[in-house]
């Protein structure tokens, strides 16, 4: 194996608060029901389209557009209030480049918010690629980003390991034909990962580097 390419949100950063303000002030600022922090693990990972429309009432799913844009703008206000990378997962990273590892972030997270998120929180030189979600690429859990990744790595995608949170992650790596690292400490449970055929997973982010050695 030659290159890890982590998810970001659930994965690498919990992010659950801020992306649940932005969403509820959203809300609030259109009259609509605000929703608890509770249902927010099960509405993140397909992106802002499906986050948005989610959280939506019945009759607001016609404003569908509008209400994205809305959010868009209230994380860029909230993106790093409560934000942090998970304990241990900047200590593993760090493993994984003493290994001479290429590590890669591929999310649905807008790009731009991805890579605000990976240069806020993280070391210059921790990811050697880091893309979200653009309107010319598919989103996971189609292969295109991965395999991009992985050939901007000059690797096999066989040679990789995909590392996240979710059933979208793990379906990730099997179409891009990567092996699925699933995490137990994001926003999605162990019953999801097995359903998705996680090859492997992890308790805790120094569990990561026992793939490296």
């Amino acid at each position: 194996m030659k290159a890890f390419i982590f998810d970001l949100d659930g994965t690498l950063i919990d992010s659950l608060e801020d992306l649940a303000d932005a969403v509820n002030l959203m809300l609030a600022e259109r009259g609509y029901p605000q929703q608890p922090l509770k249902v927010f693990p099960l509405y993140i990972g397909e992106g802002v389209h499906n986050l948005v429309e989610r959280a939506l009432p019945r009759e607001a799913q016609s404003k569908i557009d509008e209400c994205v844009a809305d959010y868009q703008r209230f994380y860029g206000e909230t993106w790093d209030k409560k934000t942090k990378p998970y304990e241990g997962i900047l200590e593993a990273l760090q493993e994984l480049r003493e290994y001479g590892y290429k590590i890669g972030v591929l999310s649905n997270k807008p790009h731009e918010f991805t890579l605000k998120c990976c240069e806020h929180f993280f070391p210059e030189d921790t990811f050697d690629l880091v893309l979200g979600a653009r309107d010319d690429v598919p989103r996971k859990p189609d292969p295109a980003g991965a395999l991009e990744i992985a050939q901007a790595f000059e690797v096999e995608p066989a040679e990789c390991f995909y590392i996240g949170d979710s059933g979208i992650d793990m379906q990730t790596a099997r179409n891009a034909g990567m092996s699925g690292i699933g995490v137990l400490w994001g926003f999605r449970d162990e019953a999801e990962l097995r359903e998705n055929r996680a090859r492997f997973i992890v308790a805790k982010p120094a569990d990561l580097v026992i793939f490296a050695e």
